[in-house]
């Protein structure tokens, strides 16, 4: 893995969201790590180098997308990593996250479905 290669964490209950996410970007030369849950993406977190990219659902079973959202923002370890919200949530939730007054909006946000071409653009935006 060459030394500049960019980590992204993906963050989606569903496996083949994952397996779509993780396709795309490891095509295109990312690296990639995966969560189920936002639990599993806090332990991943917790287990090495920062990732460059959190791609993060909302809606999950146990710990939702916006806990560890709010987790990501409010630990300094992590606050520098730009954070794209993949949701098939409407965009009643863009508004309402977008809104809080507790933690910043986050640097990206795409709706399910996403074709390929928007997920690269997004991501290569977000990491300069």
């Amino acid at each position: 893995m060459p030394d500049d290669q960019k980590t992204i964490l993906v963050v989606d209950d569903d496996p083949d969201a994952i397996d779509f996410f993780v396709t795309v970007l490891e095509d295109n030369g990312f690296a990639t790590v995966t969560a189920r849950d936002g639990n599993e993406a806090l332990e991943r977190l917790g287990d090495g180098p920062p990732p460059d990219l959190v791609t993060l659902d909302i809606t999950m079973p146990e710990k939702s997308g916006v806990g560890v959202y709010r987790k990501l923002r409010e630990d300094e370890k992590y606050q520098g990593i730009p954070v794209l919200i993949i949701t098939g949530v409407s965009d009643d939730f863009k508004q309402f996250i977008s809104t809080r007054r507790q933690v910043p909006p986050p640097e990206g946000y795409l709706s399910k479905p996403v074709e390929p071409s928007d997920l690269l653009g997004k991501v290569r935006e977000l990491l300069g």
